[in-house]
């Protein structure tokens, strides 16, 4: 794949690049090494300031950060200037916690001092997506950096903008050359750059064939990775749920960032006694969003990010539909305009052992399934090979207890949109991925976790 800013909307490409060489790739190589060995030195009080300045750029210049975002993968503008914002908060908030997080732990034993000492690593390398372009990478990068890592960022090729703005964020913060660099790289090169030995570990949120190919390059070497791939999230609403307040972030959990969310709700699974109800509320609220130009303040949906993307949709809504699935609205690409557009698309009655059941639709595809109780609801919710997160609505204590312990997921949010926080820990089970981001747990991943006993 090239690496280009291709813009979505309009399929025009606005600015391409070279890929670097090998001889650039191990000159950058070299330079985070020996960055390294001066930033592990550095107290967490002066990386706390340096990361404190990289919030305040990115709020100052949000709407510039936006542009970029939109133009290079279809975001609605004002979804961008919130993830922006949400950048701006993840470093603050580990620019406040880190410390605390890190700090020594001590343990009683026949010592007579012993305690957990948390070291940095080395060189840490992220593998990031296209679709939250600037989130994604500072999640990673806010722990990682507090932690006294150093980190390599091999973005996705569609968002080469998004990533050199990004090191150029954490350069002019003041932190040192070689701290934070992005590689201008295609996929192929990872596997090299994971196989040097100066690299310690690395992190990947993408697809799952993407993620099952870096870790078994990392384990070949001996190197831990975190992984957050895909997701086909349920939605499980109950009879005793309030239906409008579930509907409305129904539809917002199914459309945020146009569909292209791992933790976006993708497979609605409603108790039958009030299956009609929901599925006409619910049809009139796609039937309101407004597709178009996503710079527009009124935009609902943009464009998908690329033409193989709404190809891969489309074809995954047609074989619903030969699968026996009725569309009640969309189901077919919007070829009346130029850019990659699919239309809020519903669709019901897909059977329940057909394969497309299973599958992840990444994009503005809502598949909705009628179940006659809470058994049968979380039953339909666990069968699929994925695991990342699971929103459920009930106004009953005994089926919300049962929701939180048996949805098999890496979180389950009871009467609320799935999202992620920096004080809670984000990541999944089974195909979804392992390992967290964010929290304790996320700033914990990429450190040597040291035993230390001293008599």
């Amino acid at each position: 794949m090239a690496i280009a800013t291709i813009n979505p909307a309009t399929g025009e490409t606005l600015k391409s690049f070279e890929p670097l060489k090998d001889a650039e790739i191990a000159a950058k190589l070299d330079l985070a090494n020996q960055a390294f060995e001066q930033y592990r030195k550095t107290s967490f009080a002066q990386r706390s300031q340096w990361l404190q300045k990289a919030a305040q750029i990115l709020d100052q210049e949000k709407t510039d950060f936006a542009k970029v975002m939109t133009l290079e993968m279809g975001k609605p503008y004002k979804a961008a200037i919130s993830e922006v914002e949400k950048c701006a908060a993840v470093c603050r908030y580990y620019a406040e916690n880190a410390a605390d997080f890190l700090a020594d732990v001590e343990v009683k034993t026949d010592a007579s001092h012993s305690f957990v000492r948390y070291q940095p690593m080395g060189i840490i390398l992220a593998v990031m997506p296209w679709n939250f372009p600037f989130w994604q990478v500072f999640r990673f990068a806010a722990p990682t950096l507090m932690a006294g890592n150093v980190g390599l960022l091999k973005h996705a090729s569609n968002v080469p903008q998004s990533a050199l703005a990004i090191a150029e964020i954490f350069q002019r913060a003041g932190f040192p050359e070689g701290v934070f660099q992005t590689l201008l790289i295609g996929a192929a090169k990872v596997a090299d750059i994971i196989s040097d030995d100066r690299v310690k570990a690395a992190t990947l949120t993408g697809s799952e064939p993407a993620g099952a190919s870096l870790a078994a390059t990392a384990g070949k070497h001996i190197k831990k990775t975190v992984l957050e791939l895909g997701g086909s999230d349920p939605f499980i609403v109950l009879a005793s749920a309030d239906i409008e307040t579930a509907v409305a972030t129904a539809t917002a959990a199914r459309m945020l960032n146009t569909g292209q969310s791992c933790i976006a709700a993708k497979r609605f699974i409603v108790e039958e006694a009030i299956a009609d109800r929901f599925e006409k509320l619910l049809l009139d609220k796609f039937l309101a969003l407004k597709v178009g130009d996503p710079m527009q303040p009124d935009t609902d949906l943009g464009p998908l990010a690329t033409p193989d993307i709404l190809q891969d949709l489309d074809q995954q809504v047609q074989v619903a539909k030969n699968s026996g699935g009725k569309v009640l609205t969309g189901g077919y690409p919007m070829s009346d305009r130029p850019g990659n557009f699919y239309p809020p698309t519903i669709i019901t009655d897909i059977p329940l052992d057909a394969p497309i059941a299973q599958e992840e639709f990444f994009g503005p595809v809502a598949l909705l399934f009628r179940v006659p109780d809470i058994d049968a609801a979380i039953k339909l919710a666990n069968a699929t090979p994925f695991g990342l997160g699971a929103s459920a609505w009930t106004n009953n204590d005994q089926e919300r207890d049962r929701l939180i312990s048996e949805i098999e997921a890496g979180a389950v949010f009871i009467n609320g949109l799935v999202k992620s926080d920096p004080r809670l820990p984000f990541g999944g089970i089974k195909r979804s991925g392992y390992g967290r981001e964010l929290s304790i747990q996320g700033i914990q991943e990429f450190v040597n976790v040291k035993t230390v006993w001293v008599k």
